[in-house]
């Protein structure tokens, strides 16, 4: 698959699933979606399902899937795999597949993903991929798969873990561009006396730094607390072979 995402999350495996399959749940969490729906489906058929991306305060792209889950397997782990589509002209995304594995451990789950898609508008969507959206999809599963963590974990709500996020970025931004217009004024406060001159600029390249590097905090969701790379060569579950593609 071409993407992979994985946490280690301190919660009950039945609650952890709960929280994925139920649309309602998952749509809180998940960055990648504004709404879940599930058709109507007959005893022992995939799920079906509709699902709308917010990209623009007034752009709505939309697609269908149908998802299946092995709730009960023998060693323990269980796994949910789904195909879906969009037959939006805008949305970049054509079609694509993926799957979920939750592994129990010592203590937690190990929760990741692998899926991967393939980009409409030929040469110009190859390259968009590439540079913008692949990056920015592989970001935005890592960052939700953290906003779960902490919901599970933390009690922290997918809208308060939002509005941490949000008020930690918009101090890190202003501290930097407070340290920016500081710096500029670096020869005019070197005037004032030789020791201002010195300690001045070194604060705020320290407090820039700070800024820029420091780990996000607790209650903060943050895709680098994930796990990008596959621990070991992995392979898609088989009940995803098993799921039609979608038209």
């Amino acid at each position: 698959m071409g993407l992979y995402i994985e946490a280690r999350i301190r919660a009950d495996l039945d609650e952890l699933w709960a929280r994925t399959q139920d649309p309602a749940q998952h749509q809180r969490w998940d960055l990648r979606f504004t709404e879940i729906t599930y058709l109507p489906r007959t005893e022992g058929e995939p799920q079906r399902f509709r699902y709308a991306t917010r990209v623009l305060p007034f752009l709505t792209v939309a697609g269908t899937g149908v998802s299946a889950g092995e709730k009960e397997r023998p060693d323990g782990t269980r796994t949910s795999a789904l195909r879906f589509a969009s037959p939006d002209r805008l949305s970049l995304l054509a079609e694509g597949s993926g799957y979920w594995r939750y592994v129990p451990v010592a203590d937690g789950v190990r929760f990741l993903t692998g899926y991967d898609y393939r980009p409409r508008w030929g040469v110009v969507g190859a390259l968009a991929d590439r540079l913008v959206l692949r990056p920015l999809m592989g970001w935005a599963t890592a960052w939700s798969f953290d906003r779960l963590r902490l919901w599970l974990e933390r009690g922290i709500t997918p809208e308060r873990a939002r509005w941490n996020w949000l008020a930690e970025m918009a101090v890190r931004a202003l501290t930097i561009a407070g340290c920016g217009t500081g710096l500029s004024r670096g020869p005019v406060l070197g005037a004032l006396a030789p020791t201002v001159a010195f300690l001045v600029p070194l604060v705020l390249v320290v407090a820039l730094f700070l800024a820029v590097v420091t780990s996000p905090l607790a209650t903060t969701p943050a895709a680098r607390r994930c796990l990008r790379t596959p621990p070991a060569r992995t392979a898609a579950p088989r009940v995803l072979r098993t799921l039609e593609k979608q038209p």
